[in-house]
């Protein structure tokens, strides 16, 4: 079964940001990746579910025209609207998924450290509502914790293969190192081909 909603809220209880994402060197270096492996500069609307405080929503913002940012537990959706209320921009809502995932299109969807507290079957409606909601030529990018977590039902190399195995996403990125795998994949194209690179975008190759 997927991991249950007190489980998070038990997490938040105690503590604003229980994961330290604000402080860790190993969170701020995988942020800084993250945003690297990014095929373009800028996109048009990006959703971030899962945004937890707020850490990558703030990076994300700088390089999106329209940011929805959602999570599960209210006081952390609060905190990370609080620490983007500046940013017109942006928008955090208190959402729980896949039931209530967001109406509209997006050409980018960031599922950073999410995945694996799904069971199979929620699991496969969750992503079913992201590839649907990924714009023709849009970036989904994946990152995830690769240790074994009694409240993870996979690893991240474990997701690695789920995800790979979906038809209308093209591979693009794949960074693995010991704790973490990220990926990025390009939603295929209306002929079912790959969106260009960033080299080919360029008129480089």
């Amino acid at each position: 079964m997927s991991t249950p909603p007190s489980y998070f809220e038990d997490m938040y209880r105690d503590a604003s940001d229980p994961w330290h994402l604000a402080e860790r060197w190993y969170e701020r270096r995988k942020y800084d990746l993250t945003l690297a492996a990014l095929p373009r500069p800028r996109f048009r609307r990006a959703f971030e579910p899962a945004c937890s405080v707020g850490e990558l929503t703030l990076r994300l913002a700088e390089r999106c025209d329209t940011l929805l940012a959602c999570d599960r537990v209210r006081s952390a959706a609060d905190t990370a609207a609080r620490r983007t209320g500046h940013l017109e921009h942006v928008e955090v809502r208190h959402l729980t998924l896949p039931e209530q995932w967001p109406a509209g299109t997006f050409d980018l969807v960031v599922l950073s450290e999410l995945l694996y507290y799904f069971d199979t079957a929620e699991l496969t409606v969750l992503l079913r509502h992201a590839v649907d909601a990924l714009e023709p030529g849009g970036t989904l990018v994946t990152v995830h914790w690769n240790h074994p977590v009694a409240e993870h039902l996979r690893t991240g190399d474990e997701l690695a293969g789920v995800l790979g195995a979906l038809p209308e996403l093209a591979p693009a990125v794949e960074h693995r190192e010991a704790d973490f795998v990220l990926q990025t994949f390009g939603r295929r194209l209306d002929d079912g081909t790959a969106p260009p690179s960033p080299a080919a975008a360029e008129g480089l190759v």
